[in-house]
């Protein structure tokens, strides 16, 4: 399996880089893109310029995502997007693009991750009337709040609770409304991410927590992401639809 890296002068995409090189999940490194590689050896700055390839894993910016999903596209390739911070314009770009090619679009790469929606999605279903809090901390230079992942378990959430609003921060004199999932971020530091998912009723609080020691651990998701990816059909996959 020959992985197409974009974005790959960035953190993650260096480790996904790397592991490829390694032959981690059966892969390859088929070409290393990045638009600020600056001629870093082994790197090129276009999609044009790419080297064959049986998949693409992006870890760039939401707003590379929709060139991305051309190039797939027009050249038949899967794709994993691996990118936070997608707009709601590059979301529908992401499913209109799945039409043609298999696409892997989820905001955390990390099948624990994946674990805690489920668990957060069965608790809340458990306490209907429970109050649920989301706190999600990631180190001081990410750019999106809250994260793609801990809107990714309300998302969980709401599937149980279809009337449940998020509640992004909370500020001033107001009480809490009964149907509020509240998200609170955190900046600080080098944590690779931590999301704590806590649901509480008059009486007990349940907390749920998924800790990252090493953001390595999303460059190896995307590998295994991809090498499932390829044996399937057009059509739009996540998490949820590699774990079954």
């Amino acid at each position: 399996m020959r992985v197409l890296v974009h974005g790959a002068a960035g953190y993650m995409g260096r480790h996904v880089v790397r592991m490829a090189g390694e032959g981690v999940c059966g892969a390859s490194l088929g070409a290393a893109v990045d638009a600020f590689a600056g001629g870093q050896s082994g790197m090129v700055t276009t999609l044009a310029e790419a080297a064959p390839a049986d998949v693409i894993i992006d870890f760039s910016h939401h707003t590379a995502v929709p060139g991305v999903l051309a190039y797939a596209v027009e050249n038949n390739l899967p794709v994993v997007i691996a990118t936070t911070g997608c707009t709601d314009e590059e979301k529908l770009a992401i499913v209109q693009a799945a039409k043609q090619v298999p696409v892997f679009f989820s905001a955390n790469m990390s099948v624990g991750v994946a674990l805690l929606c489920r668990l957060a999605k069965q608790t809340a279903a458990l306490f209907p009337d429970a109050d649920i809090e989301i706190v999600e901390t990631h180190h001081n230079r990410k750019l999106d709040a809250p994260s793609g992942t801990a809107l990714m378990i309300a998302d969980a959430i709401r599937a149980v609770r279809p009337d449940a609003v998020n509640q992004c921060g909370r500020s001033g004199m107001a009480k809490r409304q009964k149907n509020e999932i509240g998200i609170s971020a955190i900046r600080r530091g080098n944590i690779p991410g931590i999301h704590e998912v806590i649901v509480s009723t008059a009486n007990q609080a349940i907390t749920l927590k998924h800790e990252v020691y090493d953001r390595a651990l999303f460059a190896e998701g995307a590998l295994t992401a991809a090498a499932w990816l390829v044996q399937q059909p057009a059509g739009l996959y996540d998490m949820y639809s590699m774990l079954g």
